[in-house]
């Protein structure tokens, strides 16, 4: 393993704190074989029920608790592809990072990955050919107990000048259970109405 491939433990409280602020890439001159970057993430049924909403995939087996109690997985459990995408934000933000053209992926899906499972994500530099700066990593995904659930191989196209942006803040998302807004109509049903008005009215919902 590169001694700069991961953040030294010892890492002063400036630089994790420059981490933070900022997402940077290595150039393909700076990666040698044997670099490796990890990440953890423990999936909750939120991160299921979103990516079925991103995907379109909505299998009840995998979104609805009780539905999955009663398949053989046993519980609510990830869409395979979402651990692809957390392989993915490795390569993408920080091994080689900003500027990586992914050019192939491999994965096999070795095991179920159950709401509450912390998952262990890495990719580790296998071979790189210096006259198209391509990089072929292994990913792998382990849970807390050590097994492997995917694993697989990346070809990317590593970035031949140095990036560095300040990270993006991301949209907090919320995910309701559907019946929102017959709860609201249910909690003001016996309340006086209230004169309102609706400008520019041009709509069918508005003029309603």
């Amino acid at each position: 393993m590169s001694p700069a491939a991961e953040p030294a433990k010892s890492s002063s409280p400036a630089r994790e704190e420059d981490a933070l602020r900022f997402v940077r890439n290595r150039i393909f001159d700076e990666i040698a074989v044997g670099d490796r970057v990890s990440a953890q993430r423990t999936l909750t049924a939120s991160d299921v029920q979103l990516f079925a909403v991103i995907s379109g995939d909505d299998n009840p087996q995998q979104t609805d608790a009780g539905v999955g109690a009663s398949s053989p997985l046993q519980g609510m459990f990830a869409h395979g592809m979402w651990g692809a995408t957390l392989i993915s934000g490795l390569l993408g933000t920080r091994l080689p990072g900003p500027g990586t053209i992914y050019m192939g992926q491999t994965l096999r899906f070795l095991a179920p990955v159950h709401v509450g499972d912390t998952l262990g994500i890495a990719v580790e530099v296998r071979a790189r050919d210096p006259a198209t700066r391509q990089l072929t990593l292994a990913c792998t995904c382990r849970n807390q107990d050590g097994v492997v659930v995917i694993d697989g191989e990346a070809t990317v196209i590593a970035p031949a000048e140095r990036i560095v942006l300040p990270r993006a803040t991301l949209p907090e998302v919320r995910l309701g259970d559907g019946d929102g807004v017959r709860r609201l109509l249910d909690a003001v049903r016996d309340l006086p109405p209230l004169r309102c008005a609706v400008v520019h009215p041009c709509d069918a919902t508005s003029l309603a």
